[in-house]
């Protein structure tokens, strides 16, 4: 039986709903959702003593059930049907009779100016704006015309919708530019199964005297019928909402019926301020053998800890899934901006929410665990934020790793996601004279001040690696003795001052293109400068063609780690620009004949990544590469001359000499340092 129109144009015609009524006979035919799940909004809008007009009533059961819970008796019910206004008349007429039913067209309406408190549309509006074209939007202009006719001011114009953008967009600009104010809410649900995945959402228009001048416009949305209006700006910005809560529904329909072939990522927002509350990943495990307790289950990822890469990762999110062993595990990670009342508010707060993520098969009212690591849900601290006109917002903020170390960390906010810089905290020392026993022992806290950096330690693993590759510096000795080092990119200061800090005779220049780097470098991570360290505000192109033009060869080694600012190119660090054939020249020839030049490269475009490597290899004879495990970091050592060859035995065996060396007595090292095993890795291209 063909119920629904050849083409989107039968839904303005009269023919078509005879036919459709005819066809369907009694059965209600509930366009977008029953009166259950309206109720709560109507309630809202609709008083008892409202006279309320139904356009396009067809034979919906609404009408009929508003009237029976006493919400409102004077209802005016109009379509163009002839078949379903003789039905409804049958139906209705002795059991309700203050409600009535007339055949009328809503474009031309026989009622006199101001004579309804309500109007309310169920899915006419989309019927009638099936597209863009002249004609259509010229029989909408007439549709909201006579609406706003037949309205008394301050009465409201009540559309049940799916809100496509057009329909969506035409009603809010129409209305908001009356000067009238525009609501939109989601409804609970959608009402009849056989009905459309998509939400249903109720734009409520509330007539007001249209004021000469540019009145601003009021537009909001709930998202739920209990939540409060949230504002806003424009109507693009009021779309935009709407589209993402149409999205989120087609998700969750899609999959709670199968698995997810891709890991599928989210943000919940805070209701107030709008901004993200939750990331949320969805990742399935179809290896996993399913049984009753093993469906699902929510990982509560600490907060801080959401950048490593068993949590930042799609492959280590895969692994933290297999190993938890639920066939569906969504991790959650926790937002900086926002505030949350420890383990068991998170799971109040999500309970519900989290369930419309379901997989398939899940069987009712199973019990879903929330799960962590430790069963806390981390901390995190913002010590500073602040906005540098080079490398906009930035956080300073201290965080607990796992186990008992804390960790500084700075983050530019435009890559949120990614840690720009991070040293390890000194556990707070008591004061002099005064002993702590163990069982005292006091951890610390967020309230506390956080102990010293500590300088001996290298967090990021690629600078571990860049440090490795000084032992491909020539020469009989493990440890060179007078050292010439130039880093660009400074970030927290850790790289250089470690290379200050254990190789006793280098001299370390530092080019920094961002002077908020230096004050974050020196007030937050313990950066100093001395004779033997000097940092030079400048862009480091710049200052490698001035060294070029000046003094050539001057450097043992030369270091790049530096983020480039344009994230819609594949490779985040470095810039384009520094790995371009004329710079690359330039650094070979401040660099001395015998020195490395050390590369971080993150690069995800594979094309671009090869274009540098061919452009490294014009240039240096001699090229070696490290991958970084577990990250898209990879370290690249070149030098000049070929002469300089090495195999991975030779440089194991220097990197151990190396390490020997620096492992002075009263000075701390780290074990997570092997700078051998650092280079086990590294071949030749």
């Amino acid at each position: 039986m063909e119920l629904l129109p050849r083409s989107p144009g039968e839904f303005g015609s009269a023919r078509y709903w005879d036919r459709f009524f005819r066809q369907r006979g009694q059965r209600p035919f509930e366009w977008y959702g029953a009166f259950p799940e309206l109720c709560p909004v109507l309630h809202k809008y609709v008083r008892p003593r409202d006279k309320v007009l139904v356009v396009g009533c067809g034979n919906s059961e609404l009408s009929e059930q508003m009237y029976d819970v006493g919400m409102c008796e004077d209802i005016v019910n109009i379509d163009i049907s002839d078949a379903v206004i003789r039905q409804m008349q049958e139906r209705s007429g002795s059991t309700r009779p203050k409600m009535s039913y007339l055949l009328m067209d809503m474009l031309q309406m026989d009622f006199p100016d101001a004579h309804f408190q309500v109007v309310l549309d169920k899915g006419t509006l989309d019927a009638l704006l099936t597209d863009e074209e002249e004609a259509t939007i010229a029989k909408v202009d007439q549709m909201f015309a006579e609406i706003s006719r037949v309205l008394q001011v301050g009465g409201r114009y009540l559309c049940v919708s799916l809100a496509q953008a057009h329909v969506l967009k035409k009603a809010v600009e129409y209305f908001s530019q009356e000067g009238w104010v525009v609501r939109v809410h989601q409804v609970a649900s959608s009402g009849d199964k056989q009905q459309f995945v998509l939400p249903v959402f109720v734009y409520v228009m509330t007539k007001f005297r249209k004021i000469p001048g540019s009145a601003p416009q009021i537009l909001e949305i709930c998202p739920e019928e209990q939540d409060k209006p949230m504002r806003m700006e424009s109507a693009e910005q009021l779309v935009a909402a709407v589209k993402d809560r149409q999205h989120y529904a087609l998700l969750c329909s899609q999959i709670s019926k199968t698995p997810c072939r891709e890991q599928v990522s989210l943000d919940l927002c805070d209701k107030e301020s709008g901004k993200p509350r939750y990331t949320l990943h969805v990742v399935d495990s179809p290896s996993v053998k399913p049984s009753r307790d093993n469906h699902f289950a929510i990982f509560i990822i600490p907060q801080g800890r959401e950048t490593e890469w068993l949590f930042g990762t799609e492959e280590g999110r895969r692994q933290l899934a297999a190993s938890a062993g639920f066939g569906r595990l969504l991790t959650v990670a926790l937002h900086r901006e926002q505030h949350y009342e420890g383990m068991a508010g998170i799971q109040a707060e999500l309970s519900g929410k989290v369930m419309e993520l379901a997989p398939p098969g899940l069987p009712a009212r199973q019990q879903v665990p929330f799960l962590s690591v430790g069963g806390d849900i981390g901390v995190r601290t913002v010590r500073h934020c602040d906005t540098s006109p080079l490398s906009g917002e930035y956080v300073v903020e201290d965080v607990k790793g796992d186990g008992s170390c804390y960790f500084r960390r700075l983050v530019f906010l435009r890559n949120r996601n990614v840690v720009q810089s991070e040293a390890r905290l000194l556990a707070p020392t008591p004061p002099q004279g005064q002993k702590k026993r163990r069982k005292d022992k006091k951890k610390l806290s967020p309230t506390e001040p956080p102990g010293a950096i500590d300088k001996s330690y290298l967090c990021c693993e690629h600078h571990k690696a860049m440090v490795a590759g000084l032992c491909l510096l020539g020469g009989p000795d493990a440890l060179p003795g007078e050292l010439a080092v130039l880093v660009v990119g400074l970030g927290g200061g850790s790289l250089p001052l470690f290379v200050h800090d254990y190789f006793s005779q280098a001299r370390v220049a530092v080019v920094e293109i961002d002077p908020s780097m230096l004050e974050v470098a020196t007030h937050w991570f313990g950066f100093c400068q001395d004779d033997r360290m000097q940092v030079h505000i400048s862009d480091g192109l710049d200052y490698v063609a001035k060294l070029a033009a000046e003094a050539p060869a001057q450097y043992n080694a030369i270091m790049f780690d530096v983020d480039s600012k344009d994230l819609t190119v594949g490779m985040s660090c470095p810039p384009p620009a520094f790995v371009e054939k004329p710079f690359l020249q330039k650094v070979k020839s401040i660099l001395k004949p015998e020195g490395v030049f050390v590369l971080n490269l993150v690069c995800r475009d594979a094309q671009l990544k090869e274009s540098v490597l061919a452009t490294l290899r014009d240039v240096f004879p001699l090229l070696y590469t490290r991958r970084i495990e577990g990250e898209v970091n990879e370290i690249l050592f070149c030098q000049p001359s070929p002469e300089g060859r090495r195999d991975p035995a030779e440089l194991g065996a220097r990197a151990r000499a190396l390490e020997g060396a620096l492992r002075q007595p009263g000075r701390p090292w780290d074990s997570s340092y092997a700078l051998a095993d650092m280079l086990q890795a590294v071949h030749i291209l």
